[in-house]
């Protein structure tokens, strides 16, 4: 491995950076079956007000179902509103997990990722269906989830959160995300932290594991 750095932890986020994500897919679909008159509606919804309480767990799934179908005034069923929420989930690329089991055998390894029920239980379907593992559990050695901590990137709490858990200083951890919020509100309390910008960055990172 080409670098090993100077830390404890190595904690990644969710989206983009160890799973595919396309944001552009999932709204394409769900223009596709709306009228051009609520394309804009779909353009602002991961920034509706719902979806970040929900990220924070302060909506239960039923309730978010019901916010969405509200927001878009489409009488969806669950299973529909559940499609269209998971649509922008890709592959979880193998290389990306060889990747976490080498960086293990030298550093606890975690994931801090905003994120809500709906689609993680959409990822570990997908994770035994492709990899044949239950969930991140046995892969990782912590698992933050801001839906079950009640607190969301990049606001500085969930980083200090973090840090407690961890019981470590914020020099000791190095966080990879795919957003420059994110990175920049690890940073401002002192953790090492690095935007994935794209497929590459991991791997030009670490080098071959």
């Amino acid at each position: 491995m080409k670098n090993w750095p100077d830390v404890d932890f190595i904690i990644f986020d969710l989206g983009n950076v160890l799973i595919d994500i396309d944001y552009h897919q999932a709204m394409d679909l769900m223009k596709s079956a709306l009228p051009n008159t609520m394309h804009d509606l779909v353009d602002h919804c991961y920034a509706s007000d719902f979806h970040k309480a929900y990220e924070k767990g302060q909506l239960s799934s039923a309730d978010f179902r019901q916010e969405f179908r509200s927001y878009f005034q489409i009488n969806w069923s669950d299973a529909e509103v559940d499609y269209y929420w998971n649509s922008l989930l890709g592959s979880i690329p193998t290389h990306r997990l060889e990747l976490v089991r080498a960086l293990k055998s030298q550093y606890q390894v975690g994931i801090l990722s905003n994120t809500n029920e709906i689609h993680i239980e959409a990822v570990y379907a997908q994770f035994r269906a492709e990899h044949h593992m239950e969930n991140f559990d046995s892969l990782f050695d912590w698992v933050f989830y801001s839906h079950e901590m009640g607190l969301a990137k990049p606001h500085q709490d969930i980083y200090r959160q973090l840090l407690l858990e961890l019981g470590t200083t914020a020099d000791r951890v190095l966080f990879f995300d795919d957003l420059q919020a994110n990175v920049d509100g690890a940073a401002s309390i002192g953790i090492q932290a690095i935007q994935v910008v794209g497929p590459e960055t991991l791997l030009n990172f670490f080098g071959d594991v």
